[in-house]
Parts: structure tokens; sequence; C-alpha cells
């Protein structure tokens, strides 16, 4: 399927979604769109995989770059095996909005936290358990 050096890019895709993705799901979109949104910016990161395969010298630039230049304010690029009008037209609405966020003056994804939230939430019980520990005794404080 993939190959090994698709992971390095198509990690750093993920994570430049992933701000994208929380404001989604922050907003109070129903649970088809959202999926329709993430399914969408599958076919996305495919489609610049895709278009580092067919042009090596890519590779070289950074990720944000790449996907600055390949969603803009008309939409995203034509589908490679796309099924319909439709799943173009969907396509598209879902790399405007990617665009419109990544454009947008108070949207800053560098200032999101790179630890996800359950990481978080583990650091805080290690604490928690040092402070019990370190309190002579084993008993659970969360």
């Amino acid at each position: 399927m993939g190959w090994e050096k698709d992971l390095p890019p198509g990690e750093k895709l993920v994570a430049s979604f992933r701000p994208f993705l929380e404001h989604l799901v922050a907003s109070s979109l129903s649970r088809k769109t959202l999926r329709k949104h993430v399914n969408n910016l599958w076919v996305l990161g495919g489609q610049i995989i895709r278009d580092l395969h067919e042009t090596p010298s890519l590779r070289k630039l950074p990720v944000e770059r790449l996907l600055s230049e390949t969603v803009h304010e008309d939409g995203g690029p034509l589908i490679h095996h796309g099924d319909s009008e439709e799943q173009q037209r969907s396509f598209d609405a879902t790399c405007r909005k990617l665009h419109r966020f990544l454009t947008k003056p108070n949207s800053e994804p560098a200032s999101y936290p790179q630890i996800s939230q359950r990481r978080q939430f583990n650091r805080q019980s290690l604490e928690q358990r040092t402070v019990s520990d370190s309190m002579g005794g084993s008993r659970h404080l969360g």
C-alpha cells in the first residue's frame, strides 16, 4: 500500500489537520458532517502523498507549504479517483473550510498543544501518584 518514505510527510499532514479537526469538533456540526470532513481530509492527504510520488522534488518542501499550495479559496485539487461531482463538491467544501481556517488571522495552529488530552491526563495521574507516594502512603488521590 504505502511506502516507508510516506510516513514522515503523512504524520506531518495529520499533525497539520489536527487543529482544524479540533475546531470542527468544537463547532456544532452533526456526526455525519464531521465524518464527511474527516473522509475528505483523508482524501486530501492521499492526494498530497500522490503528488510527492509524481514529483519527488516536492519532498523537500515543508508540509505546511504543500498544504497551502494545494487548498485554496476555490477548493482543492481534482480527486484522482473521484466517483462523482457530488464527491468533488464535498471535497472542495472541506478544502475551502480548511483554507479559511489556515488563513484567518485568529488561527494560530502552532499555538495548539502537541500533547494529546489523554497524555496530559496520564501525566496528571502520575503527578498525583507521586504526591501520594511522597506523603508516605499508598492511597490514591484521584
